[in-house]
């Protein structure tokens, strides 16, 4: 049995202004019609190794992106798929713990294939292929690692050295090694002994527990507690939240792959699976630019873009026209509220602006200005001194909370569809051009029963407009009453 797991955790913070926490870059489409969580999910379609089944993908994400994680996967075709809500971010090795005893309840032993949801593969045919290869060694016992053949002395990924070639292409694992300088990665890529650490592993998912509780004790206990005192919640599984919060936060090379050559005692072979498959993990925006394809001058262009004497320049763009007149080797990237102008080869320092928007406590580094719910999604076009302008539209079939504010009254104006309106004691239907008003202090709902998507402008007015000012009654999503968000 083969079980995708699928890690969407991080933030993204050097992809910001597009990547942002609410919203990070594995939630976002990139590089093309899917975003990354999809494409990854859709990974491994098509591919067929003997008589191995394979198994529903387990998903690992925030608790705060796990609507949008499921809407996701159900627009992309994926059925089935188990996602666990991590009540606190504890790194990957934790994650792969979860992933694990899950995999496991059903006295079954897995083969995991672990694959973080934030990444570029090209060539799926070789991607196959390397997973093939690693499967046997995996079925054999191994802790697998794929390493990434260097394409040039790159200084932004860690590098793993590799031993003795194995029968099946496989190499043996010798050292996991930092990011080194450029002069000690050029020796690196000369030597030939040396690949780019992925972030990809594969191994069954006893021998991943045995090497947790043999290196990281208290790690694994967490683990197993944690998910012992799980529960089930419609599409989720819910992690417990006191026994995971006391976990230890580690990544799966430190807490154990980078320990297996250290100590051979453990008995656990590590493998490194070589690939060339186009792979990416999009860590910055000078590497999105290198997988976007590019004009004779090297300029990559998304969204309604123009260049006039560019060099190897990116242009994001979002909703307006973007210009750039004689840029060379720069970033520009457009949102509806910031705008980041970078030197290409600065990119990683993006995340340093992440930080002090969140020093100086401004939702810029949170959250986008287009907020996505259960329900479907709110953007807020104009706001001043006790008033908000928002665009608010309704999924077919879907209902926001009932609920009621302290300090704010409502207009709500029909767009496009019908709204189900309830206002008080009353309900009503409302169909395009028509409008209501929802006074300070009085239960409402807005609910679309039809089946396009119902689109309204909602005009708030009040001494407070924040969005803490709801108290919730009835949620269809089981959200907690009076939790922030519509």
């Amino acid at each position: 049995m083969l079980t995708p797991v699928i890690l969407s955790g991080g933030s993204g913070t050097r992809l910001w202004p597009l990547s942002r926490e609410n919203r990070p870059k594995q939630l976002l489409a990139l590089t093309g019609e899917y975003t990354m969580l999809q494409e990854t999910a859709r990974r491994l379609e098509g591919f067929h190794a003997g008589l191995v089944e394979r198994a529903p993908s387990i998903v690992v994400c925030n608790n705060e992106h796990r609507f949008m994680v499921a809407e996701q996967l159900r627009a992309a075709g994926i059925e089935g798929a188990r996602i666990l809500l991590e009540p606190v971010g504890r790194n990957t090795a934790p994650a792969l713990a979860l992933a694990a005893l899950i995999a496991m309840r059903d006295n079954e032993d897995p083969i995991l294939l672990v694959m973080p949801a934030d990444h570029v593969i090209a060539d799926r045919e070789a991607f196959h292929a390397a997973v093939t290869i690693g499967l046997e060694a995996a079925q054999a016992g191994a802790l697998v690692t794929f390493g990434i053949v260097p394409t040039d002395p790159e200084t932004g990924y860690g590098y793993i050295r590799t031993g003795t070639a194995r029968q099946n292409g496989s190499l043996d694992l010798v050292a996991f090694v930092e990011k080194p300088g450029l002069h000690r990665a050029q020796e690196y890529v000369a030597s030939g002994q040396y690949v780019w650490n992925s972030g990809l592993f594969m191994m069954r998912a006893s021998v991943w527990l045995e090497a947790l509780e043999s290196l990281q004790p208290t790690m694994a206990a967490a683990c197993r507690a944690a998910a012992d005192g799980s529960t089930h919640d419609t599409d989720f599984i819910r992690i417990d939240a006191t026994a995971f919060s006391s976990c230890p936060s580690d990544s799966i090379d430190y807490a154990v792959m980078e320990k297996l050559a250290e100590q051979p005692k453990l008995g656990i072979p590590g493998v490194v699976v070589p690939m060339s498959a186009g792979w990416s993990d999009v860590g910055a925006w000078d590497a999105l630019w290198d997988v976007m394809p590019k004009d004779a001058n090297g300029n990559a262009s998304h969204g309604d873009a123009m260049l006039e004497g560019c060099e190897n320049t990116l242009i994001y763009g979002g909703e307006r026209l973007v210009a750039g007149v004689g840029l060379k080797d720069l970033i520009v990237v457009e949102t509806p509220d910031a705008v980041l102008v970078a030197d290409k080869s600065r990119t990683q320092d993006v995340k340093n602006i992440v930080t002090r928007l969140k020093a100086g406590g401004r939702s810029l580094a949170d959250s986008h200005r287009k907020i996505h719910r259960p329900w479907g999604w709110y953007d807020s076009i104009d706001f001043g001194d006790r008033f908000q302008v928002k665009r608010i539209v309704v999924n077919p079939g879907a209902k926001l909370s009932l609920q009621m504010h302290h300090h704010r009254a409502e207009h709500w104006v029909v767009v496009k569809g019908t709204a189900e309106v309830t206002n008080g004691d009353k309900v009503l239907l409302l169909s395009e051009n028509e409008s209501t008003y929802i006074p300070l202090g009085h239960v409402h709902r807005l609910a679309n029963p039809g089946k396009v998507p119902l689109e309204i402008i909602e005009v708030q007015s009040g001494s407070y407009l924040g969005e803490d000012d709801i108290v919730r009654f009835e949620d269809t999503y089981g959200r907690a009453a009076g939790s922030i968000s519509k």
